[in-house]
């Protein structure tokens, strides 16, 4: 193994938000887990609401409230682009074509027997 370029190996306190400590061996010195087996609903078998930073808060009021009706000046800019999206169409557009003249029917090819 190279030396010096490996991180110091010591042992490492890893504390728990449901207040469980553990020691192991790490490369960092402290660690703090949301989680554990302690408090984890698979090992205890209870189910545990966790929110974190008011998600689901933020998620309520995010999509909860009705979006705002448009201002008077929005709606104005609205009907003042489709105004002139309609204008440059027509301005766009080329005249229309003469119909067509009925063309003369051809005679029928008379059939050739295949082999």
């Amino acid at each position: 193994m190279k030396q010096g370029i490996h991180p110091k190996y010591e042992m490492a306190t890893i504390k728990c938000a449901c207040g469980a400590v553990y020691t192991v061996g790490s490369t960092a010195k402290n660690v703090h887990v949301g989680i554990c087996a302690a408090c984890h609903p698979f090992f205890t078998g209870k189910q545990k609401y966790l929110d974190t930073a008011g998600r689901v808060e933020k998620f309520k009021k995010r999509y909860s409230a009705p979006p705002a009706p448009p201002s008077k000046k929005a709606l104005k800019k609205a009907a003042d682009k489709a105004a002139a999206k309609a204008a440059q169409k027509a301005a766009s557009k080329p005249a229309p074509r003469p119909a067509p003249k009925a063309a003369a029917k051809a005679a029928p090819k008379p059939e050739t027997p295949t082999a």
